[in-house]
């Protein structure tokens, strides 16, 4: 099979602008600026790397995969996507309803996604163009929007909180970052365990999975009620 690495480069691309577009329509009430969207999925891709550079730092004292993926990627990769939306979207005046955060953390989120998206595809290309199709697929309908759902629980704290009481605000975004990194720890151990243990793979497509989009769309209507009482 003879696939042009332009297509693959598009394939690999696709997953994450689809997304931020599916994001993006949920807010139907008050959709954010087209351009501040793009700055912040543009931000999103940037970070990726100080945050590799972080996991590379830990990845010389950490030798187990499992750790590195399960615990210190999610920590590391979940606040570099909040940092962006903190820095560059929080204090926006755009920022005015609480689905705004989810609209945003999940466009940091996809930023970061398609870059890392990118790169496992052209790794899987060095084998095989068929293995590149494949890892499109999979990381299509898993990973790249797992992202943005981990995001978007720390993207709805930070929604919550911006119309709340000052005083209750660090405890909520706290609590949602939080929430953020064990939920994407939760799916990486799934993913390393599902190498060696069957049920674990039944686990993150039957349970995981689908608790992720129940979780993310109550939380979006949850901030679209709030965001027009």
């Amino acid at each position: 099979m003879v696939v042009e690495p332009l297509v693959i480069l598009a394939l690999a691309l696709a997953p994450g602008v689809f997304w931020a577009w599916y994001f993006y329509r949920r807010d139907k009430f008050e959709p954010e600026p087209k351009a501040l969207i793009v700055k912040i999925f543009l931000l999103g891709v940037l970070v990726t790397f100080p945050v590799a550079f972080v996991e590379g730092f830990f990845g010389l004292f950490i030798v187990s995969p499992l750790i590195m993926g399960a615990v210190i990627a999610p920590i590391v990769e979940e606040y570099g996507k909040f940092a962006v939306v903190r820095r560059f979207a929080y204090p926006n005046t755009e920022f005015d309803e609480p689905m705004d955060g989810i609209v945003y953390a999940a466009a940091a989120a996809l930023g970061l996604a398609t870059l890392e998206n990118i790169l496992y595809v052209f790794t899987a290309y060095l084998t095989s163009p068929a293995l590149a199709l494949g890892t499109i697929a999979v990381r299509a309908i898993f990973s790249v929007p797992g992202h943005a759902l981990f995001a978007g629980v720390w993207g709805y704290a930070l929604g919550r909180a911006k119309f709340t009481a000052a005083e209750r605000r660090p405890t909520i975004v706290l609590q949602g970052l939080l929430l953020g990194m064990v939920l994407h720890g939760i799916f990486n151990f799934l993913l390393f365990s599902a190498e060696i243990f069957a049920y674990a793979m039944a686990v993150f497509i039957l349970v995981l999975t689908p608790g992720l989009w129940i979780l993310a769309n109550r939380n979006i209507r949850r901030a679209l009620d709030h965001g027009h009482r």
